[in-house]
């Protein structure tokens, strides 16, 4: 562990002479340059057994992938002996001219109710039960999502990547500024609830040494730290999107059946990561969630692992590290992510500007997570890997991809493919 902390603090600091958006023009944007790299097949046991049915991917083949992830990527998430988890409900409220009914739950992970808690926000539409609920975290606290300002503002900690957080905290204006990746009024409209929280309520998005979030209520007595197969904070986030099915449970206006997670950039990786673990999810969706997401490490296209975990080393476990510029050691990949969320739906999206996020790198692990799928009785995704889609031209199945013209960014047009494709399996 020591050689691999050493080859970190050299990297850390050989990247230190570049600023990020000087090392994102040195990173290779150039399909030829890819070099050539074999890719884990989901099918195939670590020894050497086939999977050929349903049975032995569920009792051997998954448990064993999930485990991988877990130790070389993402990190296991801990167990507490006595886990607390108490709702409290804030604020109700009609919104969207008495369209959606706009509720407020306090989520406290302790029973003293004081420290260690997420404030959800959920839209329902009124007059409906059972429905469909989209569950993500969003970056700038709920009032982001829309600017009503009956919205509780967080004075959570909060990156300074936009001009309204001031002292990295939110201000009055933040309320509103993601609302275009929140279309709230247009998911309602469709007969869909939405949940959302701010991330940051489960762990700040900086390297803290892991002590300003949920870390600390999972240590062992005198551990000050993850261990370096234990979960970082993409981990913490996806236990937060959890504790949030835990609430969607007990609301009757929810259809637990049909909860779909969902997350862009950093935060599709851990809707992804969420789908993998917890079976409740019914639905994943991936936007533009790239290197450590949905991307493909193995091509080294865009960021890649060095560059992920230099700049974010809290994101992943420490064992992530060791391959830094080592992805062929990998024994994993990311198309075994998506496989371990089969045969439940997962929706992948790119944007074409976005060779950041590779993505032909994610519209590829979608067609190898494909045969799992199969295996499972589910419907195979229908392109190839030289078949990639045109832009704006959307592809279902039990899998699901489009390549957006434009940024990285959550627009209106994805949304309108995500609400489709949830009726393309929900409401058939």
């Amino acid at each position: 562990m020591k050689k691999y902390f050493l080859i970190f603090l050299v990297s850390a600091y050989a990247f230190s002479c570049q600023s990020y958006r000087d090392v994102k023009r040195s990173c290779n944007y150039d399909e030829s340059k890819v070099k050539p790299y074999v890719l884990p097949d989901p099918l195939i046991c670590l020894d050497g057994t086939v999977v050929t049915s349903a049975r032995l991917w569920w009792a051997k083949r998954r448990p064993e992938l999930l485990s991988l992830f877990e130790t070389h990527v993402y990190g296991k998430t801990p167990r507490r002996e006595h886990d607390t988890v108490i709702f409290s409900v804030h604020k109700v409220k009609k919104v969207l001219n008495g369209k959606a009914l706009m509720k407020e739950i306090d989520v406290f992970f302790t029973p003293r109710c004081d420290t260690h808690s997420m404030r959800m926000l959920l839209f329902i539409p009124v007059g409906k039960t059972k429905v469909p609920c989209f569950v993500g975290l969003n970056f700038y606290g709920n009032i982001c999502v829309m600017a009503d300002t009956s919205i509780s503002m967080t004075d959570r900690w909060m990156r300074e990547e936009h001009e309204s957080i001031v002292n990295h905290r939110a201000t009055e204006k933040t309320r509103g500024i993601h609302a275009s990746r929140w279309p709230v009024e247009k998911i309602i409209d469709r007969g869909y609830a939405v949940a959302t929280a701010y991330y940051g309520d489960l762990d700040p998005d900086y390297d803290d040494g892991f002590v300003n979030g949920i870390h600390p209520l999972f240590y062992r007595k005198g551990q000050t730290r993850p261990d370096s197969a234990e979960w970082g904070a993409i981990g913490a986030w996806a236990w937060g999107m959890s504790r949030m099915v835990d609430y969607l449970q007990t609301d009757s206006c929810i259809d637990t059946t049909a909860l779909i997670a969902i997350g862009h950039s950093r935060l599709g990786k851990t809707a992804l990561w969420a789908g993998a673990q917890d079976l409740r999810f019914d639905m994943v969706i991936s936007n533009n969630s790239g290197c450590g997401g949905a991307a493909l490490s193995k091509r080294q296209f865009g960021e890649n692992v060095l560059i992920i975990n230099t700049y974010f080393p809290h994101w992943f476990c420490a064992n992530f590290k060791k391959y830094n510029q080592h992805e062929e050691a990998l024994p994993v990949d990311q198309h075994e992510l998506i496989a371990l969320i089969a045969p439940r739906p997962v929706y992948v999206a790119s944007a074409s500007k976005d060779l950041w996020a590779d993505p032909k790198g994610e519209f590829l692990s979608v067609v190898h997570a494909s045969p799992v799928y199969r295996l499972l009785g589910k419907q195979e995704f229908p392109l190839k890997e030289d078949q990639m889609p045109p832009v704006n031209t959307p592809v279902f199945s039990a899998l699901g991809y489009h390549l957006r013209e434009g940024e990285h960014d959550i627009t209106v047009y994805d949304w309108e493919q995500y609400l489709n494709f949830a009726d393309y399996h929900f409401r058939k």
